[in-house]
């Protein structure tokens, strides 16, 4: 079936989904794609007896072009004055990475400013061009 995330729920892990005047409810265990759900993403799931959407999946680019939300400058802005500790990629939804980018500077008494002044400049020249979601940057 095809629905749309009415609501997500961070701290419960649980959210809504309406398709055809139905509102269903499904947990982050149904949750197939790496990035977190958020209301408005388009899905495709199953109904199982229990009346619950399993195997939810985002199909929004199925659909039409993604539309980019995310500015490339300010995620290298982000990259070259916080690179060190990941922000930018938080800015754009590569959250494990962001975390990584946080504990290899912390380790190595703050050499990992080198990863986030690199992945400056592949922002800036092209090379990291979409969000955690597969959408391009503006």
């Amino acid at each position: 079936m095809l629905g749309k995330i009415e609501s997500y729920d961070v701290e419960q892990q649980t959210g809504v989904i309406i398709s055809d005047k139905q509102l269903l409810n499904f947990n982050s265990d149904s949750w197939l794609p790496e990035v977190p759900p958020e209301a408005g993403d388009d899905v495709s799931f199953t109904v199982n007896e229990d009346n619950f959407a399993v195997d939810v999946n985002l199909v929004a680019a199925y659909f039409e072009p993604p539309k980019a939300v995310k500015y490339k400058y300010v995620a290298a802005a982000l990259g070259l004055v916080f690179g060190f500790a990941g922000l930018h990629r938080l800015y754009l939804g590569y959250y494990k990475i962001a975390l990584a980018q946080l504990a290899l500077t912390a380790l190595t008494q703050g050499y990992g400013v080198l990863w986030g002044f690199i992945e400056t400049v592949l922002i800036v020249g092209g090379q990291i061009n979409k969000d955690a979601k597969g959408r391009p940057l503006k």
